[in-house]
Order: C-alpha cells, then structure tokens, then sequence
C-alpha cells in the first residue's frame, strides 16, 4: 500500500528487509574499514614490512615467461658474462675510471643528453643515414632511443635487468636488417646489503626485437605497447584511466586522480626531492618514478613528476614489474597522532636511507617536521 510519500511494507517482507539494511550497513561498514586499513597504521603495525628476496629463476622458468615479439638465438662465440662483468668493473668501479664515465656520458652522447636531457645512461651508439640509435636505461628498464630527423622516440625493451644481461662490448650493431639485436645472458639478479650483484645461469645470447615490433604504438599515445603491457597500461587505449589526459602525458595514468588533504599530503613528499630535475619536468618525459601502495589516497595523486603506481600485492602487478626491481623508494601509511587529529606520523624510505616525518596540517597546508631516520 501506498500513503503520501511513505512506504507500508507488507509483515511477511519484514525479514528479508532487515536483511538488506544489515547487508548494506556491513558493506558500507567494510568499504570504510577497508579504507582505514589501506591508508593508517593501526596501533603496533610497521611502517614497512622490510624486503623479502624472492625465490630466483631458473633458465626454464626465464624462457617460459619471455615475451613472444623476442627471439633468443644461441651463440656458437660468444663473450661470457664473467669476463665481460669483470673488465667492466675494472674499468668503472675506481674514482678515475668513473669520472671518466661520465664525461664520455656527456661527449659521445653530447647529440643524444641533447635531446633526451640526461633521462638515461646511454651506450652504443649507432649512426644509420639520418637516423642515430642508442641503448637507453633508466629506472624503469632498458630502451632503444632513436634520433630521427631530429625527433627523438624511445622505446621500451619489456626485458627484465634482473634476467638480461646485456655485453657491456658489442661487436655488432644494435639494429640491423630490421631487428634490435644485443649480445648477452641469462642472469639472476640478487639484491646484496649494500649493491646488487649478478649471477650467470647461461651464457652465450644473441636477443633480437623486430623493429616493426618494438616501435609499434596501438592507441598512439606516445608509448610503445611494450611498455603499457610491462606496466598495466591498455595499449589500445591513450586514456587507460578516463580522466581525460593521454596516457603519455598524464602523471599518474593508472589513477584518476583527486584532491584531499591526504592526496596533498603524498604529493608534498614527492614534490620535495625533485631539485634541479624540477625546472625541466616538460622537458622529460621518460622521468618516470614507479611505487607501490595500496592507499587510495596514493593511488589518487595529481603528482608534479610522472608516477606509476602499482598494488603491494604481487599478484596485481604486470609480470614485467613483478619480477623486475624497479622500486627505489617510497612511503609509508600513515600514522594518527592520539591527542592531535591533525598531526600525524609518516615514514619514507630510499636507496640506503629512511627519513621519519611528523606531519600537521594547518590552515589548509601540510607543515612537515624530520623527527628521525636510519642510514645504512
């Protein structure tokens, strides 16, 4: 029956309503507490679990999981990785040698750091006509850059440093006949107290990436589908998150982003060591900084440099990611002060250092204080 506005339900219905109602305080009740859980650290939980070494890979494994556009050939002569690793580190790995390095960065590669702004380590430098090549690296991975007709494109490779070792000396050029190709192993990477350090597992491979391949773009956004595939991007799609901005320009593609005073909050501390690189953000578009978190308020930022943020659990991260070490640093939940509802305590965390912050929030702006922190 009906009366005015109001609602007569039937006795016999009564049950099953209260079902309901119970059903959807409990769902709002745990999509709150999820979200509690996610972002703040409940009493006597760790700012960080600490890193746990992943079982290594074996050569089965490695070339099971490759990616279908690689080819690995087989070489009859070949550099080893012991000799090859061991001249390297003989060459750079005293203050001379190294000094040297670097200024070969900035000399033979002047046409490249020109172009690129210093976004990679460069190395074999190839001219072909009117277009250079270069393998690139940065923290994210290994590149094929490319000069042509002054543009400058960079692909992604997709193949994992902790599973391809690239010859520091190659005999041949990088692109030929229609293929990047790069003599190497198969190795495991092994995370060391103070420096990471390669174990061989097989010597003797040539890789090989067709051109048409490792160039190719779907939706056209600026990045090859290599990389939207080794980071959870869709690669048919220049918007994978639907906020409006190409994947290639958006700082955090994989997030629709919002503002709080807990996105503000995640954004200051990435804003804070950004330094010179700061001035020139438009100028480089592979700065890239990968974390992992599950906090909305993370995931959610509209941060100054580009991010890519993946979930701590392994199992939603792309496979190119979850077997790769590409996190360097990042931050933690946060903690509630007991007394202040606007002060809190965060931690953060990078190569060889951790910095503890309490954090208040006043007159619309995050005041931050260094109250601790470790240096290994």
């Amino acid at each position: 029956m009906y009366f005015g506005s109001v609602f007569c339900i039937p006795s016999e219905n009564l049950l099953p309503m209260k079902f309901l109602y119970f059903f959807v305080f409990a769902l709002f009740f745990s999509c709150t507490k999820s979200l509690e859980d996610r972002c703040f650290i409940k009493e006597g939980e760790q700012f960080f679990e600490g890193y746990v070494q992943e079982d290594p890979f074996t050569v089965k494994q490695i070339l099971y999981k490759k990616p279908d556009y690689l080819e690995i050939i087989n070489l009859r002569k070949f550099r080893n990785f012991k000799q090859d690793s061991s001249e390297y580190r003989s060459n750079v790995y005293n203050l001379e040698a190294n000094e040297k390095y670097w200024k070969d960065q900035k000399v033979i590669f002047a046409d490249f750091d020109k172009y690129f702004f210093g976004q990679f380590e460069y190395s074999f430098k190839q001219n072909d006509g009117n277009i250079k090549y270069a393998l690139g690296r940065n923290g994210l991975g290994y590149w094929l850059l490319e000069i042509k007709n002054n543009q400058p494109s960079a692909y992604f490779l997709g193949l994992s440093f902790n599973h391809y070792y690239f010859n520091k000396i190659q005999d041949k050029p990088i692109v030929k006949d229609g293929f990047f190709q790069i003599e190497g192993s198969l190795v495991e990477l092994m995370k060391m107290p103070r420096r990471n350090d390669y174990t061989a597992l097989e010597d003797g491979k040539l890789f090989k990436i067709s051109l048409k391949e490792l160039i190719k773009d779907s939706d056209k956004d600026g990045f090859n589908d290599i990389f939207e595939t080794s980071f959870g991007l869709n690669p048919n799609n220049k918007d994978t998150d639907g906020d409006g901005i190409n994947d290639f320009k958006d700082h955090n593609p994989l997030f629709k982003s919002e503002k709080n005073k807990f996105t503000g909050l995640y954004e200051d501390l990435l804003s804070q060591h950004l330094g010179f690189v700061k001035d020139k953000l438009d100028k480089i578009p592979y700065f890239i900084v990968p974390y992992e978190t599950d906090c909305d308020y993370f995931q959610k930022v509209n941060p100054e440099a580009k991010v890519l943020i993946m979930s701590l659990s392994k199992n939603k991260q792309p496979y190119y990611v979850r077997v790769t070490d590409i996190f360097n640093g990042g931050y933690s939940k946060i903690q509630k002060d007991k007394t202040n509802l606007e002060k809190f305590y965060i931690n953060e965390w990078g190569s060889g250092s951790t910095n503890d912050y309490s954090v208040e929030y006043k007159n619309g702006k995050w005041i931050f204080n260094l109250i601790g922190g470790t240096v290994s």
